[in-house]
């Protein structure tokens, strides 16, 4: 049998790979869409995230900076407080009685009352004002001699000492190391005050001729002037 001459010389259409190519473009035209818009949103959180930073990265600076001038102006501050204090002050007691002298910040004033022979020194020292003395405020210096003996003066603080409230150790001002006839003192340290429990304090009770010398910051505030200064220029004639 042969073919029908109608259909000899006439092209062959192929209609399902014209169907395939355009499935394969619009696929392709979809996931370009895709991608475009998962990258304009990856763009736009990145962009988010950097100006987040950025501004986080500013507060954090700013806040260093102010930290930083904090810091060095309570350095400055320090420094100037400790460079007022200087030259210091002198006290120095009868001869009659030792000639108990130490040296003290300029900024302290002072209260001396040398009228009671029994307490031939009682002296008060604090930064600016002498507080009411009934006022239980912690002195930054508090110096007295005493009628009365070491043994005694020592033996007020046996039973701090044995429940942990107050320390002790034996102490002799550097001013006095070597010098003939001084013997050694007691540092005490902690709560000193038996009036007041909250009062934390260092005391050095030590013997000067026939009396006793009790010179005593009580606060932790004024210890440091108390080690560096006062102590380091104590001295009497034993």
């Amino acid at each position: 049998m042969n073919p029908d001459p109608a259909n000899q010389g006439q092209p062959v259409s192929y209609s399902s790979s014209s169907s395939s190519a355009g499935s394969r473009n619009k696929l392709t035209t979809i996931l370009l869409s895709v991608f475009l818009i998962a990258a304009i949103c990856f763009g736009g959180w990145a962009f988010a995230q950097m100006q987040d930073y950025k501004n986080n990265s500013d507060k954090k600076a700013a806040a260093a900076v102010a930290a930083a001038k904090k810091a060095q102006a309570t350095e400055l501050q320090a420094q100037f407080d400790q460079q007022s204090k200087s030259p210091n002050k002198s006290f120095k007691g009868s001869a009659t009685y030792g000639s108990v002298a130490f040296n003290y910040p300029k900024t302290w004033s002072a209260y001396v009352d040398r009228s009671n022979t029994s307490e031939p020194i009682n002296a008060y020292f604090h930064p600016n004002e002498i507080p009411g003395l009934q006022s239980n405020t912690a002195l930054a210096l508090r110096v007295e001699l005493l009628t009365t003996d070491y043994a005694s003066a020592v033996k007020q603080f046996d039973s701090e000492v044995s429940d942990g409230t107050v320390t002790a150790k034996a102490y002799i001002p550097p001013k006095l190391n070597g010098v003939s006839n001084v013997q050694a003192g007691t540092m005490f340290s902690g709560q000193i005050n038996s009036q007041d429990s909250t009062q934390n304090g260092t005391m050095l009770v030590i013997k000067v001729r026939d009396k006793t010398l009790q010179i005593s910051t009580q606060s932790a505030e004024y210890l440091s002037d108390f080690n560096d200064t006062v102590l380091p220029s104590l001295s009497f004639a034993p």
